[in-house]
């Protein structure tokens, strides 16, 4: 098994994307690349502790690869905006991925490059990829988020149509009981 850490803006999103993929084990919400031990959701919100909100995923690269999960993070969020996504604004926002190994790195720059100079989006892309530091998880509540909110509005207006994008572009990749949903 593997690990990835990718911030695409609000982790709800991000890890309702990919929890449902084929050879995804476990996906954890949490903060990264902040000043702070052991922050607080509260703290994160205020922006002023640097983590951003990311997720973790745990992988067997044997049924997904690490350059079909940066795949999906590049079309499930938009990689241009600098800290901010859709209403959801500030650094904890910002996209992000934060590397664990050397090929990591090289696989997301060269990725991130292939995209720039295709001039797949309208303007150039601002995600950071840097090395993975400390890793928090969030508190409960936020874990497994859109599975067991699903119908408050946030998820319905925000979080569903992300899940629906992947259902659509990517339902090849998905587990069978999420393509049963």
């Amino acid at each position: 098994m593997e690990q990835a850490t990718f911030g695409a803006g609000c982790f709800w999103c991000v890890e309702a994307v990919f929890q449902n993929l084929k050879g995804v084990e476990k996906v954890v919400s949490g903060y990264t690349g902040g000043r702070i031990a052991n922050p607080t959701y509260k703290e994160v919100c205020s922006g002023l502790t640097g983590h951003a909100e990311v997720i973790q995923i745990t992988y067997d690269p044997a049924q997904i690869s690490f350059s079909e999960l940066l795949e999906i993070f590049w079309k499930t969020h938009d990689p241009t905006t600098l800290n901010r996504q859709g209403a959801d604004t500030g650094t904890q926002y910002r996209s992000a991925i934060f590397y664990h190994n050397e090929e990591q790195r090289r696989l997301a720059e060269e990725y991130k490059q292939k995209l720039n100079e295709a001039h797949a989006f309208p303007n150039p892309i601002v995600t950071e990829i840097v090395p993975t530091v400390t890793f928090y998880a969030a508190e409960n509540y936020h874990q497994n988020y859109y599975n067991q909110n699903g119908r408050q509005p946030y998820c319905q207006f925000v979080v569903k149509p992300k899940v629906d994008k992947v259902r659509e572009v990517f339902g090849n990749k998905l587990k069978a009981e999420a393509l049963a949903k």
